[in-house]
């Protein structure tokens, strides 16, 4: 038996695989997100109460149990319940599995192309400017420094009130990041460089958020959130994962032009 088969599959309990994962759609992907971050709360949840929580529909949570490999939510609490007992304890308080199903999911075709349409659409902008605040701010300095180490010269910006001129943007690329995707100082510095023409790429937790649907691309990476009292724990590995293979496609861009 593999690794990547032993994360999801303790004592023969077949949930959480990733296949089963990788087959889920945005809505279930909110179901099982809901559930990574409510473990022991959602067993003594009915359907419905599961359905709101997670802000979708029964008929949602039913298509989840079934591609989990259940009957009906009844079953699948019964299984979960046994999944829980057999997960060691270590391995809970971590975000192996749910790291795992992230690259498993980058590695798919789709997701690579998604990759591919950023990179060409920072290889051709005139400017690429990274924006972010807290931690998101940070890996937005990190973005813009990998980039440039690739070939294209990055900006950052950390300051909500950073001031956007007229005309100065036209035609740049904006690669925003945010966890939650609702920080209203972002998304009201992101109102300004869309009036400029600029075209948006965001990296963000879900694709059902605000700045996501203000975004001209979205690239989500699905991990439980974590926040504690003095901030937010959420790991941020998918995002440098995802900042390093934009920076190396767009280097493989500039050396395919270079050759020729």
């Amino acid at each position: 038996m593999s690794w990547k088969v032993e994360i999801f599959e303790y004592g023969g309990i077949k949930v959480f695989k990733c296949e089963q994962i990788k087959d889920l759609n945005d809505l279930e992907l909110e179901v099982y997100n809901y559930i990574m971050r409510h473990q022991e709360k959602v067993l003594e949840m009915k359907i419905r109460e599961l359905a709101e929580a997670s802000h979708v529909s029964t008929t949602t949570v039913l298509r989840f149990c079934k591609k989990m490999g259940c009957n009906g939510y009844s079953e699948f609490k019964v299984k979960y319940k046994m999944y829980l007992n057999e997960v060691p304890n270590q391995a809970k308080k971590e975000d192996i599995r749910v790291l795992v199903n992230f690259f498993y999911r980058a590695d798919s075709e789709e997701f690579n192309k998604q990759l591919d349409e950023v990179a060409s659409l920072i290889y051709y902008a005139s400017k690429v400017i990274f924006l972010g605040l807290g931690s998101s701010g940070i890996l937005a300095k990190y973005g813009a420094r990998y980039l440039t180490n690739s070939g294209k010269v990055a900006q950052y910006i950390d300051d909500p009130f950073y001031p956007v001129p007229a005309g100065f943007y036209d035609g740049a690329v904006i690669v925003v990041l945010s966890v939650s995707g609702e920080t209203g100082q972002v998304m009201e510095q992101l109102r300004r460089f869309i009036r400029f023409n600029c075209a948006i790429v965001c990296l963000t937790n879900s694709e059902t958020s605000t700045i996501a649907k203000m975004s001209d691309v979205c690239l989500t990476y699905y991990m439980p959130i974590d926040r504690v009292q003095y901030g937010d724990l959420t790991t941020q590995v998918p995002v440098i994962f995802i900042l390093e293979r934009i920076g190396k496609k767009v280097q493989h861009l500039l050396q395919d032009i270079e050759v020729v």
